[in-house]
């Protein structure tokens, strides 16, 4: 009875937060979508593309992963194919978005810390092409794991379930690929971002000095475009103190997190392994729309376009009820 109330209080949990990520991701693709935010076409394509990477990402991971494995019971995903490469997909969707999120953050830089490099690199054109690699280059990381997996049992020669190959545990090829996997995600992203955006902080305050030496004591009172940097910064370390926040729990499970307790045996379920397993994993789900939400929000066009979305949501319920 307690582990049935501990798989039925995690699927309610991840349940809950899935519809909310979804939602909020749902919500940011539409408005950005449109193209009323004050936004740079090239800002709007990456924003987009990682809302899109995150909202596959939840879809995937609670609801065709989580929810299926312990809640609800569709019979064509516990098939040892179809259970494989939905495991290749969630992995590929979470790799995708946290790369996105380094790809912007890197576009943001050069946008802020170079001129010349602005005008040729920080294009719609150059952000269509940088999704599309991140896209490729994460599935085709995540396609080893396809291989790494086999039938946890066999009924009528149809394989069901999915379990690890004992070669994934003891060939030197996989244990450096199990090596190879985590440092790529997430632990290389989040030195890249630590130094992207300290580059980007550094050349706003190197700016803001030569800025101050340039006006005359009466006009340090009021200046918009000290006040635009000063925020630029703050927003910079939101968005890399979240990112890192919500990843840290993940990273000190283990090196190895993604492949623990994925059919939820019941060794697993009163351990702190376990406990520390599932909030790392909530935080990571969290994580996909927190970054696209912390900069949509922070615009001041996009909460426009927001309210004007849900006063017109508020208006046609009103009008169908009466």
């Amino acid at each position: 009875m307690a582990t049935n109330r501990s798989k039925v209080k995690v699927t309610v949990n991840q349940t809950e937060q899935s519809v909310a990520v979804n939602l909020i991701n749902f919500v940011a693709i539409v408005i950005l979508s449109l193209g009323n935010c004050g936004l740079s076409k090239c800002i709007s394509r990456y924003l987009v593309g990682m809302a899109v990477a995150d909202l596959l990402g939840v879809i995937i991971a609670v609801v065709l992963c989580e929810i299926n494995n312990i809640y609800v019971y569709a019979p064509p995903l516990h098939i040892t194919p179809i259970c494989a490469v939905t495991l290749v997909l969630r992995v590929a969707t979470m790799d995708c978005s946290v790369w996105l999120t380094v790809a912007f953050t890197f576009d943001r830089c050069i946008a802020i810390c170079s001129q010349k490099l602005r005008e040729r690199y920080c294009t719609e054109r150059t952000a269509t092409a940088v999704i599309a690699i991140v896209g490729l280059g994460s599935f085709e990381k995540c396609v080893p794991l396809y291989f790494a997996i086999g039938p946890y049992f066999t009924i009528d020669n149809v394989p069901w379930r999915c379990i690890l190959k004992t070669e994934y545990l003891s060939l030197p090829m996989w244990k450096a690929y199990q090596l190879f996997n985590p440092i790529t995600t997430p632990l290389l992203p989040i030195c890249l971002i630590l130094l992207f955006n300290a580059l980007t902080v550094r050349h706003i305050i190197a700016a803001n000095r030569v800025r101050r030496g340039l006006r005359n004591s009466s006009e340090k009172k009021n200046d918009p475009e000290m006040e635009n940097r000063r925020k630029s910064i703050m927003l910079l370390f939101a968005l890399s103190a979240n990112f890192i926040l919500l990843w840290i729990p993940i990273v000190v499970y283990s090196m190895n997190w993604q492949f623990q307790n994925y059919s939820y045996t019941n060794k697993y379920l009163n351990t702190r392994t376990y406990v520390l397993q599932q909030f790392g994993n909530m935080l990571q789900y969290l994580c996909t729309c927190t970054n696209t939400c912390i900069y949509t929000l922070s615009q001041r066009k996009f909460r426009e376009e927001l309210k004007g979305g849900v006063k017109h949501l508020v208006t046609l319920n009103v009008r169908i009820c009466s």
